[in-house]
Parts: structure tokens; sequence; C-alpha cells
């Protein structure tokens, strides 16, 4: 199979038909062997009916029911391991990505070679204010900390060579940070494409403030992940060892000025107890005791892994 189209979606049933029939008229123009996999997540419309009469008429779409919202990470990975084709392409239902994009996509993957092409929404015809200044923003930041020069990273229409996404798992709002992991992964060629962005013809945007709070949050565990996610004790243990030993030199130091005081017989002198430091001391030490811990536990559910994403289907279209 040449293409497998992911389309994550919630409560975009008047989107669905006009969307599969230009999906279709662009793999037929172009003679791709395909599949088209929708991901209802948690629909309270038609959605799901539109899917199945979609599916009727032409079998290469299928269908995958989550049984409440779970987010479009959740979404992406079910279809991930679904997906059958050499080349997956990720795109939003709402009509505002363009399916005429695919077969450039699909030759930037196959013949440049590419690992992943991220489209680039350079003209938007979102709200300035509620989205494009704070993506510029979003994504500038992601750059620096990343060092993948995207200008987009949130982008849903996105290519991928097959092995990438089999190789990858999105989960929480990890989503938006797909470059990030792949290349964590061992996937470093990375590249862009210039896409058309379209206005929303129908319902309403699923765009939310908590995005931001929430997008950073998760750009920080990405980071940390892609340091340390396999070697948590490098991080937690180099932390706890180090706090340890400031505790214990604190506390050396202290017991031995209270020595020399004694022998010297100098005036003034304090219990070691009753000096600010021991507590200081005390609390570096009982701190860098339980980051070396903390490491000891990450490392035990690093190698036993985590099953996330499972058990969320209700109801799959073959």
């Amino acid at each position: 199979m040449d293409i497998s189209i992911i389309v994550p979606l919630l409560n975009e049933a008047e989107s669905l038909p006009e969307l599969a029939a230009w999906i279709e008229r662009v793999m037929t123009e172009n003679k791709f062997t395909y599949e088209v996999i929708m991901v209802d997540d948690g629909s309270t419309d038609e959605s799901w009916s539109v899917i199945q009469e979609l599916h009727a008429k032409n079998p290469a779409i299928k269908g995958i029911k989550f049984r409440r919202n779970y987010g479009k990470s959740a979404a992406l990975n079910t279809a991930f391991e679904a997906c059958q084709g050499d080349v997956v392409i990720t795109m939003d239902a709402d009509l505002q990505d363009s399916p005429d994009e695919i077969p450039e996509l699909f030759r930037m993957i196959k013949e440049d070679g590419y690992d992943l092409v991220s489209g680039w929404k350079k003209v938007r015809y979102d709200s300035k204010i509620a989205k494009n200044i704070p993506s510029k923003f979003f994504n500038w930041t992601t750059r620096r900390m990343s060092g993948i020069q995207l200008h987009d990273f949130n982008c849903g229409l996105k290519a991928y060579k097959r092995d990438v996404v089999k190789s990858i798992e999105v989960y929480s709002e990890m989503h938006r940070y797909i470059p990030v992991i792949a290349k964590w992964a061992g996937f470093t060629n990375i590249g862009e494409k210039v896409v058309i962005h379209q206005k929303r013809k129908h319902g309403v945007s699923k765009f939310g403030w908590d995005r931001f709070i929430n997008g950073y949050l998760d750009l920080l565990t990405v980071s940390f992940m892609s340091k340390f996610g396999k070697k948590p004790m490098h991080f937690f243990g180099s932390l706890g060892s180090l706090s340890f030993l400031i505790g214990i030199v604190i506390t050396i130091a202290l017991i031995a000025q209270k020595l020399y005081r004694m022998s010297h017989q100098v005036p003034g002198f304090r219990q070691v107890t009753d000096q600010p430091l021991f507590y200081l001391a005390l609390l570096a030490m009982v701190f860098g005791l339980m980051l070396f811990l903390a490491g000891y536990l990450a490392e035990l559910v690093v190698r036993n892994g985590s099953d996330r994403n499972k058990y969320l289907i209700s109801d799959r279209i073959e």
C-alpha cells in the first residue's frame, strides 16, 4: 500500500463527506493505493454514522471509534499502530488541510528521502490574537529547545516514513512535538513544506487556551525524556549525589569546627545542633537520598515499560 491517511476528528460530521470525496479524487488521479483511517475521538454528533456510510461506499475508508474523548495524541497513536501504508499522512478533518498537498508530500518522502515532512501554514486564516501570535512564540521556543528548524511544529498536515510512526509513541498532548519525538528516536532527516491553509467551512475550532500551559509543560517533558528518558538515574542520581555530598561536607565542617573550638577553648562555643547550617545540611542529605531513590524507581519503570493508549477502542471498521 502506498499511503495511509490518518484523520483524527471530533464532531466533524459536516466536513467528512467532502473530505472523503476530495481524498478519493486525489488518490485516483495519482493512481495511489491507499487507506483512510478516520479516528472518532469521542464525538457527540453523527460523525461515526457518517464514517460508517463512507466505508460502505468506499472500503478504503476505515474507522476507529473511542469510547470517549481521549485527545488527538491518543487518536494518532492508535492509528499509527493500525496503518499499513509505506508513507503515512496525517491531516485534520476540518477541511483546513488540503489533500492536494499529498502527492508532493509523498514524493518528498519516497524520492527526497525525508523521514518526516511537516507542513508550514505560512499564510493562516486563524485569529492573530488567539492563534497566530501565540503559535509563533510557541514554535520559536520549540526550535530553540529542540534544535529542529521548523516554522510550524503543530501543523496537522505531516508525512512520515512508515518506520517513523511504528517506532514512536505519542501520548498526553505530545502530538505537538512529533518531530522532536522522531528526532529523539533517531529519525533526523526532517523537512518542511509550505502548505495551503484554508478557512474552516463547518463546525467550530477545538482550540483552548489551556493548550499553551499544557504545551510548554509537555515541551519540558519531551526535552527531559529526550536526554534522560532511557537513563533517568543519570539525572536524579547526579542531583541526589551532589545534594547528599553538600550535606556531608557541611556536616563535617561543623564537626571539625566544634572539635577545634573545644580543643582551643574558644569562647562563645555553640553546639552543632544549635546552628542553622546543621539543619540545612540534614535537609540536603535527606533531599539527596530522595532524589537518588526517585532515580532508582524511574529506572525500574523504564525497564518495565508501559501500556499507554491501550483499551481505548469501542468499535472499529476494517
